[in-house]
């Protein structure tokens, strides 16, 4: 009889420790992947003026990924390049100088001329490269970069000397 007794408490006893350490969902796992990801990510882009290297300052942006069946998004709203250039020190540049535009990942970028507070007219790049106006003055960029999953608004500004 205390045989048995034993034997039942063995058996709900092995119960209990395999029931405790099962996982049903896999939550607890996907919550810990989720807190080791780079979402969204931080993608860096820079000019390069004369060998200087530049970095631009990041503004407006969006993200999506497929998790699973599901997709996250972010978006973001922020100042517009014309608000992030009051703050941001003007790279000193010669007329007719050469900016190339290195950002992560190789993205397609568009690059636009910011005149007072509104977009005024898309710049031409070739090969990643824009030329310096050659007249004086201070100058606000904005460089749009697209990724498949992602785009990122950079600003940047020159003062042509």
């Amino acid at each position: 009889m205390k045989l048995l007794h034993l034997i039942i408490a063995i058996i709900i006893f092995s119960f209990c420790i395999t029931g405790c350490s099962i996982s049903t969902d896999g939550n607890d796992q996907q919550a810990a992947n989720h807190m080791n990801d780079d979402f969204p990510p931080d993608m860096k882009g820079f000019v390069n003026v004369n060998g200087n290297k530049y970095e631009m300052k990041s503004g407006n942006y969006k993200w999506e990924r497929k998790k699973g069946s599901e997709t996250e998004a972010v978006t973001t709203d922020a100042a517009s390049p014309s608000q992030i250039a009051e703050a941001f020190n003007a790279i000193s540049v010669k007329p007719s100088a050469n900016i190339h535009i290195e950002i992560q990942d190789h993205p397609k970028i568009s690059v636009y001329h910011w005149y007072e507070n509104d977009r005024d007219k898309e710049v031409l790049l070739k090969n990643n490269n824009l030329s310096v106006p050659s007249s004086k003055g201070r100058y606000i960029y904005e460089v749009l970069a697209k990724w498949s999953n992602g785009e990122v608004s950079y600003t940047f500004v020159i003062d042509v000397k």
